[in-house]
């Protein structure tokens, strides 16, 4: 990172690494079709960048949560498959059908609703039927997926909708060997075959997230669906490194240092005087906090790498800053202090922060806010800056 000097705070986003990830991904797909999922800004990487990136090495679908995350692909130029499941009551369906965008359906209220806005805009929408085989947030339970597939066969009939894919979620995918794993995957497979047998004829069937797609093969049907794993997170510790699968992490979190100072022994750092300086020495300022996303949690064992070490965050992490004990090794205003990383130059990783918090990855980097400004990197090493939600 180069600009660290002018810059208090930025993220950088490799995005040849996340064209490599989806390589690789693909590689493990068993030769399905994959879904860069890019919901939360892409695990706050910036969703049309990487959306771009992810399509331009092989991705076929994006995927999001939120139908405001799809129609803003749309907006941005980005045309392909794009599907979007997680609806209320009240949704922009029509805007969605009339873009094309593929709406997942969990009930018959949701059914309705979209029968509904397709008499209206006169297009027929692309449903999805989603299936609760064991998870236990949204789907449809096995015991109304007769009502809702007899329904939604009565709305192709009238040429209302398409059934174009039938879908559900792993609970523990990321567990290996649990108990739950064959059981869900049993259940889709009688669910699949139930609506195939009333008339149903999907694009596509998928079931398998991240963790799935890198350890369980039988799960990958048509498509597989990437999150984290896309970014170069491994979905569970328990299942390997992203070295293991063939992963870079594409997040690097930076920030100037603010100030550097010499205090004596016994001076209390941060609120709380939770950490206190055993003898003279150097303080480093770093001017991010938990209003950049960096996790409070973490107070007194966030990581991060300062003046050619990994130095530990002394007392508590603020709204706007932390302190770091450099334990009398020197450093200046405008060093950078990385606070994770691909692990290059030794700095932490964003499970190393997890760690520290109590966390998981995927919340480490999601939750860097609005202005750390998201700085992309082509295979030629050039930045690009973006516009701080990337």
């Amino acid at each position: 990172m180069n600009e660290t000097a002018t810059t208090r705070a930025r993220a950088e986003i490799d995005l040849a690494a996340l064209r490599a990830n989806v390589r690789a991904l693909r590689a493990r797909a068993s030769g399905a079709e994959l879904m860069a999922v890019v919901k939360s800004d892409a695990y706050g990487h910036g969703a049309v960048r990487c959306a771009e990136a992810a399509l331009e090495a092989g991705a076929t679908w994006l995927g999001t949560a939120t139908p405001q995350e799809a129609l803003a692909l749309r907006a941005a130029g980005l045309g392909g498959r794009v599907m979007c499941w997680l609806w209320t009551p009240g949704g922009p369906w029509r805007e969605a059908i009339e873009a094309g965008i593929d709406v997942s359906v969990s009930g018959m209220w949701a059914l309705g609703e979209v029968a509904a806005a397709a008499t209206e805009a006169g297009v027929p929408a692309r449903v999805q039927l989603k299936a609760d085989t064991g998870l236990g947030r949204n789907g449809c339970q096995p015991a109304d997926w007769p009502e809702l597939v007899s329904a939604a066969r009565a709305a192709e009939d009238e040429g209302l909708l398409r059934v174009t894919g039938l879908w559900s979620h792993f609970a523990c995918a990321d567990e290996p060997g649990h108990p739950s794993i064959t059981p869900q995957l049993n259940v889709f497979r009688d669910m699949v075959a139930y609506a195939e047998k009333e008339g149903v004829r999907p694009e596509v069937r998928h079931m398998a997230n991240s963790p799935a797609t890198l350890t369980l093969p039988e799960s990958h049907f048509d498509l597989v669906r990437t999150g984290i794993a896309m970014y170069g997170i491994s979905p569970s510790p328990e299942l390997g490194t992203p070295a293991d699968f063939g992963l870079r992490p594409v997040m690097t979190l930076a920030a100037s240092v603010a100030l550097v100072k010499q205090v004596p022994p016994g001076h209390g750092i941060s609120y709380g005087h939770h950490y206190t300086t055993s003898a003279e020495t150097t303080l480093a300022l770093v001017p991010v906090g938990y209003a950049d996303g960096v996790p409070r949690h973490a107070s007194g064992r966030g990581p991060v790498l300062v003046a050619g070490r990994r130095r530990t965050v002394a007392g508590r992490v603020a709204m706007d800053q932390f302190v770091v004990d450099l334990e009398g090794d020197t450093s200046a205003p405008g060093a950078e202090a990385v606070l994770f990383g691909p692990g290059d130059r030794g700095e932490p990783s964003a499970e190393d922060w997890a760690v520290a918090a109590d966390t998981i990855a995927y919340e480490i980097v999601t939750r860097i806010g609005g202005r750390v400004p998201r700085v992309y990197v082509d295979e030629g090493g050039t930045p690009h800056a973006g516009d701080g939600r990337g």
